[in-house]
Parts: structure tokens; sequence; C-alpha cells
């Protein structure tokens, strides 16, 4: 996917019910006036971790789709490095799923730079309903 390059987007797990992904920090990511990451990158990854995560918990995630249908996220520092964000699914129904406490970290640092949920409708492909 173009965005995952563009944003430098790296997996580092998804399975189970869980997702890890980081992103670099890079000068075209960031606020030009704080040179801290900019927050639509966190959210970003964090409905993209969390979207992996849901879809490793089904049986055929190849052949099915989900649309966010709400993301939260509370900004608690600014990041100023590359960030980590591991999300973990709270329920995959048939139609919704949702995961929380998708959690963003600085790199090396481990301070947590934001949280968030997210809700998804799904449509589930493969026979599954």
């Amino acid at each position: 996917m173009e965005l995952f390059q563009w944003l430098g987007l790296e997996v580092e797990w998804v399975g189970g019910g869980r997702a890890t992904f980081r992103v670099p920090f890079e000068e075209k990511l960031a606020n030009v006036s704080s040179g801290t990451l900019h927050g639509g990158i966190a959210a970003t990854v964090i409905d993209t971790a969390s979207a992996f995560a849901l879809r490793s918990t089904m049986d055929h995630p190849t052949d099915a789709s989900l649309t966010t249908t709400d993301l939260n996220v509370r900004y608690v520092r600014p990041a100023r490095s590359d960030m980590t964000v591991t999300a973990e699914v709270v329920r995959a129904g048939r139609t919704v799923g949702a995961t929380e406490e998708a959690t963003a970290r600085h790199e090396g640092e481990e301070k947590v730079v934001a949280t968030g949920g997210t809700t998804y409708r799904l449509f589930r492909g493969g026979g599954e309903s």
C-alpha cells in the first residue's frame, strides 16, 4: 500500500488478536513548529495496527474487509522519535469488532505518547457470517 510505504511503516508482529507496527521518525511526518511527530500519524498507525490485529482473528482474513466506525485517540505527550504501536482485540464478533488500548510508544524510551481504541464494521468473506 502506497500510504504504508510513504510512512515507512514496518510490521513487527501480527497474530492472535495482536499487532505491532513501527513508524520511523522522519521530518516529513513532523509538525513544522515543534518538530514532533504529527498526531494524525499516531492516529493512522493506531487504526492500522488495530485493523491488522482484528484481521488476525478471522478464519479468512484476506477475503474479509472492515470499515472503521469509531477511532478514539488520547494524546499523552509529544513523540520525538520512532514510534511503536501495539493493538489488542477485545471483541471480534460476527459484524462488529473492537480493539482497546492501542498504545503508541517512543522508540527506546518506552514512554506512552498516545492510547486509543477502535470499532469496526466487519464484512467477513470465505463463508464466514
